[in-house]
Order: C-alpha cells, then structure tokens, then sequence
C-alpha cells in the first residue's frame, strides 16, 4: 500500500513537470558556467544603479535551459521579489505571436503574402499617400506582405514627427476601448507616409494583421490566439487582460526620471486597460501580457522548426519563410532600424555581424517591448535568449544587447 501511495506521488510529481522545457548543466551543452555569471552580475549591478527594480535573464541552448536567473524586485516600493512567474507587458513581443498566428491561416490557404490588404479588408484599399502637402493616388496596394514587413506605408504615430504621424496621434488611432474592426475603420480614414513597398517603417501593421485574423477566422483575435496559440503551446499565462487571481504576479512598470539616472515608479492608469473585464481593444501590435516560461515555450516551438511538445503549429518551411530578411536594401524610414538588421515576417533578422557590431549569427531573429523586454532566437547556434524587465523606456543599448554579448560570450564549444 505505501509503495503503491508513493508510485502514485511521484506519477503525480512528474506530470505536473510534464512538458516543462528541461534544465542541463551549461557544460553539457557547450555553455561556461563562469561566463554566464557574468550575465548575472550585469543585472544585478543595473539593480544595485538603480536604473531597473529587477530583471529575469534565460539562455537555453539545444532544448534546454542552461541560465535562469531573477534579480531585485518586480515592485521595489512594495519590497516584492521579481518571481520566475512574474507576468510582464510585452507590449511588442506580441507581434511576434501575432505573426505565428496569421500565418496558420496562411498554411490553411486562406491568403497568399502577394494578396492585396483591400481582398480582405475592403475598407484599406484606395488609400492615398500625403507626400508634401499633397494626397496622391498610391502606386499599387499593399499586400500582406507588407503588413508582416512593415512596408505597408503606414506609421505608428509614436516614433514620427511628420504630418501623417501627427494625424495619427490626433485621431487617438491606438487609444479607448475600441474593436479591432473600429481600429481600422479610424486607419482607413487616414492617408499613408509612404507608397507601399518604397520603404521600411515599423507601423501598426501588426495591429491590421490582428483585423486579418478576425476576418479570415470569423472569431475575435483573442478567441483565436487562445485556441491556435496558446492553448496548444501551454501558454497558460499569455492573454490580453488579467485576471484577479493572476493580479499578485503582475510586475510593476516604471518609468525613466526626467534626469536619466534611474527611475520611478509609473502611474496606475499605465496599468487599468489590463484589468478590463469589457475590453474590446485587442491589440495585435502590443497588448498581451506573459511570462518568461510561456514566451520560452513560444521560442523553443519557432527553433523546433514549429512543433513543441507534440503539438504543431508551424510547418518548418513556414518559419523558415518568416525569419529570413524581406525587406533587402529597402530604405529605413524609422529611427527603431539597426545596422545589421534586415526585417523578416514579424521578426527582425540579423544579416551582418560586421555592421550589427554583435557576436552573433547570421540568420539569429528577435524582437523587443516597449518596456524593455526582447528575445532571440539562433537557429546555427540552437540558442534562445530571454530578458525580461520592466522599464519604459529601456536602456536599450545599455541593458538589453550586454545582456545579448554576455550570452553569446559564454558559448565555449
């Protein structure tokens, strides 16, 4: 009986790890212990300067997790741990999963990339673009293509100080509870920069994909997300609104002080439209909310070549399609642009080292939040970096790539 009690405990034990992404000694897969403290000790120096309230860093490397580490506090007034559950505003990171997600429609044949926007969503054809003070037709329609390459002619209306930018920011393109579907009523209303294809500028794009989905699924994105993504990939804590019983993990966001030399904490509106039971505002372009072990999981399915766990989401030629440049010599319109860096379907991909300055490889594609969160993902050296923190906006080239030279250091096989 006590031996059939104790089997039983340890079946128990082990499906609740079932699935869990394994840990391994760095040595083990080519990693050095000694190089990954490094990564350890610039987080908690960033901490100790006050210039973040706490960090989580991950490296995993052939299928397994060889750096987990959390540092300071996920809300430093309230003297609260930064947790391995913690769960972040990803704010651009959503992009990423947006794309994965458009793009089972596309292997279900519901859309070609070449498709123009207007076959789908009537309301975004005929667009007009402001050049000068003067609205000329566009030179053809974007695709979606262009959406998923940011070559679409649209903007953001955050980064921008032309005239179409600021037409952005006066019609609240991005802001109240709306629909996605009411988002691009307000979009189609408005002229584009650029001629579509002319030029890369990271836009809300992502935001017209998610209107793509709702139109070529018949559901809401959220619906969708939830049942293609999430779902299949034990994705348990990614969504765009919290719940009660998930409010205790949520990190604290702060905000940079008017004089750069740390920061503060930020006001609680930053944080109500998470805890909107009503909300209709689905953000594709940034409005989920996760973890480091749940956007780990989405990682490691992209490296797989589509599949974790047993459970397929992508063909391989499908993410092999989406992390290789698309965008070539194509000027850059945006200030966000990398040297180094060309632009795949909702990745950024990395094309020179020589130019990027970063030890990485050739072919490593990532993406970043808003609040300072990014990932990356090598598939030469089978290598998936994590960093998680909240602080808007980040000390980019300070924190996140030393974060990214500091994994890539510690590769010794």
């Amino acid at each position: 009986m006590i031996i059939r009690l104790f089997l039983l405990l340890l079946a128990l034990v082990a499906s609740s790890f079932a699935g869990e992404i394994p840990r391994a000694e760095p040595a083990d897969i080519g990693l050095s212990k000694e190089r990954l403290d490094r990564l350890t000790r610039a987080m908690e120096e960033d901490v100790e300067k006050g210039y973040l309230a706490g960090a989580i860093g991950v490296v995993a490397r052939r299928g397994k997790i060889a750096y987990w580490k959390t540092v300071g506090m996920a809300d430093r007034e309230a003297s609260k741990p930064m947790r391995d559950d913690t769960i972040f505003r990803i704010y651009s990171m959503t992009k990423p999963i947006v794309g994965v997600a458009l793009m089972t429609l596309y292997e279900e044949g519901k859309f070609a990339l070449r498709d123009p926007v207007k076959d789908h969503i009537p309301e975004l054809g005929g667009l007009k673009v402001l050049e000068g003070n003067k609205m000329v037709p566009s030179d053809r329609e974007m695709t979606v293509q262009d959406l998923m390459r940011h070559t679409s002619g649209m903007t953001y209306g955050l980064f921008g100080d032309s005239r179409v930018d600021e037409m952005y920011t006066d019609a609240d393109l991005l802001g109240g509870n709306q629909s996605v579907e009411h988002f691009v009523q307000k979009l189609s209303k408005l002229p584009l920069k650029h001629q579509p294809g002319s030029a890369w500028e990271y836009s809300v794009s992502v935001d017209v994909q998610g209107r793509l989905i709702e139109v070529l699924s018949g559901m809401d994105l959220d619906k969708f997300m939830s049942e293609r993504v999430f779902k299949p990939l034990d994705m348990r804590d990614t969504s765009f609104r919290m719940t009660e019983e998930s409010k205790g993990r949520f990190v604290q966001i702060y905000l940079q002080t008017k004089d750069k030399t740390g920061i503060e904490r930020a006001p609680a509106s930053r944080s109500e439209r998470y805890f909107d039971a009503d909300t209709r505002w689905y953000s594709g372009g940034g409005g989920l909310v996760s973890t480091t072990r749940d956007y780990l999981r989405f990682c490691q399915m992209l490296l797989n070549g589509g599949v974790l766990d047993g459970k397929r989401i992508l063909s391989r030629k499908t993410v092999d399609l989406m992390t290789i440049d698309h965008i070539a010599d194509l000027p850059r319109a945006s200030s966000i642009s990398r040297p180094g860096y060309g632009f795949g379907l909702d990745f950024a991909v990395h094309t020179d080292p020589a130019r990027s300055g970063l030890n990485g490889s050739v072919g490593e594609y990532n993406w970043g939040g808003l609040a300072g969160t990014i990932f990356w993902i090598d598939p030469a050296e089978e290598m998936i970096g994590l960093y998680m923190i909240q602080a808007l906006p980040p000390r980019f080239e300070d924190s996140r790539t030393q974060f990214k030279r500091l994994a890539y250091q510690a590769i010794v096989d």
